[in-house]
């Protein structure tokens, strides 16, 4: 990934490419990498919706890399008294800042921003368009357990109709070379879903059959997606991992979720807390990846 490249989605990037992302983040991981890459440069986290992990992660990784860290939220800015994102965006970039690290309610924000500033622009989740940081730390999480995510079988299960992370996982994970199943709700699978090259069913069951990996998704209720299945306890009792059907997984088999976890919908507690469970080794692994992204786009 070149200095003028921003990193907007998965799409679009090749194996290469996102082979050579984790391999730096492994280096970082590993604390291989001597350099303090961003020291003297300002990274901006632009916020416009909640966040805990991606927020905290780009905020530890940027400081990690020697960079000063700007923290910006619609609360308390001008924002809040009507000033539009890219008016926003080309402030906070006339501060002298190298990396704006947005995050957006709308799909397309960060391509906007972008276009609209000269520095480099991270996509930190936009809508429902893609979370190609999210997509990385999972492929990574994957890739350090397993060496390789050739041949390798991902169910992805859940909300994916609304998920940028389904999106960008979906891309990311099959060019690295993973079979993927997507499963949910027939009201929360895209249409045309199948045509991109992957399984989908409604059954998860056969969803988890065989699967090396089993990915949750959150059931996203800022964007009423419950409107979507009759009630909690219905869609627990169909899409949810249940303690019997992870007993029910292949002895090797790992759980991930990009979190936050809706405990007893998505997942049983005991599922979220368990062997199988992969779920703070992702957050751990989203500082490296993170690092790596903000190198590479630097």
């Amino acid at each position: 990934m070149s200095a003028s490249r921003h990193l907007l989605g998965i799409e679009g990037l090749g194996r290469s490419e996102l082979e050579a992302l984790l391999s730096r983040a492994q280096q970082y991981r590993e604390g291989h990498v001597g350099g303090r890459h961003l020291v003297g440069r300002v990274v901006a986290n632009v916020f416009y919706e909640p966040s805990t992990r991606t927020r905290a992660s780009f905020e530890v990784a940027a400081a990690g890399l020697g960079a000063h860290v700007l923290n910006w939220s619609v609360s308390g800015s001008s924002a809040s008294k009507g000033e539009t994102l890219v008016d926003t965006a080309k402030n906070i970039a006339a501060l002298g800042v190298s990396i704006i690290v947005v995050r957006h309610q709308s799909s397309g924000a960060a391509a906007l921003v972008a276009s609209s500033v000269s520095c480099a622009v991270v996509n930190a989740g936009d809508g429902q368009h893609e979370h190609p940081s999210q997509a990385l730390l999972d492929a990574f999480t994957l890739w350090r357990r397993w060496g390789s995510l050739e041949g390798r079988r991902v169910a992805v299960v859940g909300d994916v109709l609304h998920s940028r992370v389904a999106r960008s996982n979906l891309h990311a994970l099959k060019a690295l070379g993973a079979n993927l199943i997507f499963c949910g709700p027939p009201t929360m699978l895209p249409v045309g879903l199948a045509e991109l090259g992957v399984e989908v069913t409604t059954s998860l069951d056969a969803a988890l059959a065989g699967a090396d990996a089993v990915m949750m998704l959150r059931i996203q209720r800022e964007r009423e997606a419950e409107a979507l299945f009759p009630s909690a306890w219905e869609y627990h009792r169909r899409w949810g991992l249940t303690s019997e059907r992870a007993a029910s997984l292949k002895a090797d088999a790992v759980v991930l979720h990009p979190g936050p976890v809706n405990r007893g919908l998505e997942l049983a507690p005991d599922v979220a807390d368990g062997q199988r469970s992969l779920i703070l080794e992702q957050v751990e692994n989203g500082v490296a990846v993170r690092k790596a992204i903000l190198e590479a786009v630097s």
